[in-house]
C-alpha cells in the first residue's frame, strides 16, 4: 500500500514511524528540506520537498498511484486544500485530514464530501475525550474501550499496600469477586504475557480486561476509594483545555483554567463563560499555592512543555489531589517518569496514531479487519478487536485445544449483549467479537493471524 504523508512535523513523523514498521510504502511531503533529511536518516521512507497543497508537488509525490493521503501539517486550511487537490487528481484516493481549530471541526465533519475527506482526526479533541474518561475512574492510569464501550482494558499500578501484591493470578478472583483477566504486565519496563501462576509484585503495572459494568466492583473490592471529580484545575489553556472544559462543564463539573497569556485568557473567558479562567504562571510556586486551587479534586497538566507538566503533576500529587493527569508530547519521556507519581499519562500523538493505524489496516484487509486497536504497555503490546466471520478458522473449538502464536492472548469474547472473560473451555462463533492482546512486535491484520501455521 502506498501512503503519502503531508507534513513532517511531530505528528507526521510519529505517524510515519508507526506505519513504516508495518511495511507500507511511505512518502513524506514537507517544505523544510532539513527536516525531511533528518527523517530520512531515521525511517525507511521517501521524501518530496514542496508545498503539499500544490498540484505539481502532489504529482511529484505520486498521488496518481497512491492509496491514501494523510494531511497532517500544522495548518487546517492547508490540510483541507491538500486533500481536495489530491482527490481531484486521483478520485479513488482515500484522504485523512488533521483539523485542530474548534471553529472548523464541526464544519469539516458536516462537509466531508465537499472537502473530499475519508476521515478527520483532531488530536486535541481525542485527548480531551480520553481525559474525560479517565476522570470518571481516576484510579485507572489508562482506559481503552472495546465492543462499543461494553468492554475495557484498564491499567492499574500495584502499590505496596495493594490487595493484589504478592498474589498469583489464579487467586485474584477471590479478592476481586468479578470476572476479569490480567492480559499483560509491565515489570521493570518489560511487557509480560502472564499465566495463572504469575505472581504480582509491587511496582507492576497491570492491564486488566473487564466488562465496563464491573469496573466499579473491581475498584471497590480492591479497597480503592474513588470519587468522580467535581472541581477540576486545568493548568494550561490550549486547545485540549478548551475541548475538555467544554465537555466537563456540560456535565456540571466546575472548571478552573490557569493560563499565562492574557490574550488567551480573554479568549477562553469569552468562549467558556461558566469556567473560572485565571491568568497566572503555573511555574511559580506562589501561584500554585493560592487558596483558589486548594479545593480542586483533579489536576490536568496541559501546558505545551512536557517538563512543566511533569513538575505540575508532581506538585499535585504532593498536595494530595486525588486525580492527576499529565499530557506528554514526547512519548519517549514515559519511561523516564514511570516511577514518578504523575498519575495518568495521555499523549495526543499516540491517540491519533492509533486511529490512523486502525484505518490503514482496515483499508488493507477489508474482510475481517480490526474493529478497534489500542496500544498498551508503553507501546509493547496491542489490544485488537476482531469480528468473527465465515472465513474465521476453528469456530466452536475450545481455546485450550487451539495452537496460537507466542505472546498472543484471547482476552474477551462478546456475543450479542453478552460479555465473556474466556477460559480454556470457551470458544468463538460467527458473529462474535473477540479482543486479542499481542506483544513481542507481532502484527495481526486478521483474526486468523493469531494461529500457528
Amino acid at each position: 500500500m502506498k501512503i503519502l504523508i503531508a507534513g513532517n512535523g511531530k505528528v507526521g513523523e510519529t505517524i510515519a514511524a508507526e506505519l513504516s514498521g508495518e511495511g507500507y510504502e511511505l512518502t513524506l511531503i514537507d517544505t523544510e528540506k532539513s527536516a525531511l533529511a533528518a527523517t530520512l536518516g531515521k525511517l525507511d521512507v521517501m521524501t518530496v520537498e514542496g508545498n503539499c497543497a500544490a498540484l505539481p508537488t502532489l504529482v511529484e509525490a505520486g498521488v496518481d498511484t497512491a492509496d491514501l493521503l494523510i494531511a497532517s501539517t500544522g495548518s487546517d486550511e492547508v490540510n483541507l486544500l491538500c486533500c481536495m487537490t489530491a482527490h481531484k487528481l486521483s478520485p479513488r484516493l482515500h484522504t485523512i485530514a488533521r483539523i485542530r481549530n474548534p471553529e472548523y471541526t464541526d464544519q469539516a465533519y458536516a462537509m466531508r464530501d465537499e472537502f473530499a475527506l475519508s476521515m478527520i482526526f483532531n488530536p486535541e479533541l481525542q485527548t480531551a475525550i480520553e481525559i474525560e474518561r479517565l476522570l470518571k475512574f481516576p484510579a485507572f492510569l489508562k482506559r481503552d474501550s472495546f465492543a462499543k464501550g461494553r468492554v475495557e482494558i484498564v491499567e492499574l499500578k500495584i502499590e505496596e499496600d495493594s490487595k493484589l501484591c504478592n498474589v498469583p493470578l489464579l487467586d485474584i478472583y477471590s479478592i476481586i469477586k468479578c470476572k476479569v483477566l490480567v492480559c499483560a504486565v509491565l515489570r521493570n519496563g518489560v511487557c509480560i504475557t502472564p499465566d495463572g501462576s504469575f505472581v504480582l509484585e509491587e511496582g507492576d503495572r497491570i492491564f486488566v480486561t473487564a466488562p465496563t459494568e464491573n469496573l466499579t466492583t473491581l475498584l471497590k473490592n480492591l479497597g480503592v476509594v474513588t470519587h468522580r471529580a467535581k472541581r477540576v484545575l486545568l493548568a494550561g489553556g490550549g486547545k485540549v483545555a478548551y475541548y475538555l472544559a467544554q465537555r466537563l462543564l456540560k456535565n456540571r463539573i466546575a472548571v478552573q483554567i490557569l493560563e499565562k497569556d492574557e490574550k488567551r485568557c480573554r479568549q477562553l473567558a469569552e468562549l467558556l463563560p461558566d469556567a473560572d479562567v485565571i491568568q497566572g504562571d503555573a511555574s511559580e510556586r506562589e501561584t500554585l499555592d493560592s487558596e483558589r486551587f486548594s479545593a480542586c479534586d483533579a489536576l490536568v497538566a496541559l501546558t505545551g512543555l512536557d517538563e512543566m507538566n511533569i513538575i505540575l503533576s508532581l506538585w499535585g500529587s504532593a498536595q494530595g489531589i486525588p486525580a492527576v493527569i499529565t499530557k506528554l508530547g514526547r512519548m519517549e519521556n514515559t519511561a523516564l517518569i514511570d516511577s514518578l507519581p504523575v498519575g495518568s499519562i495521555v499523549s495526543p500523538r499516540k491517540l491519533c496514531c492509533g486511529t490512523i493505524v486502525r484505518y490503514v489496516r482496515a483499508m488493507q484487509n477489508q474482510a475481517g479487519a480490526a474493529l478497534t486497536i489500542h496500544t498498551i504497555a508503553d507501546g509493547q503490546a496491542e489490544a485488537i478487536e476482531f469480528p468473527i466471520d465465515k472465513n474465521t478458522l476453528h469456530c466452536g473449538v475450545p481455546l485450550k485445544n487451539l495452537k496460537t502464536k507466542k505472546n498472543v492472548l484471547v482476552a474477551c469474547i462478546t456475543r450479542g449483549k453478552d460479555v465473556e472473560i474466556p477460559n480454556g473451555n470457551s470458544s468463538f462463533t460467527v458473529g462474535d467479537r473477540v479482543v486479542v492482546v499481542v506483544s513481542g512486535g507481532e502484527i495481526l491484520l486478521h483474526f486468523n493471524d493469531i494461529f500457528e501455521a
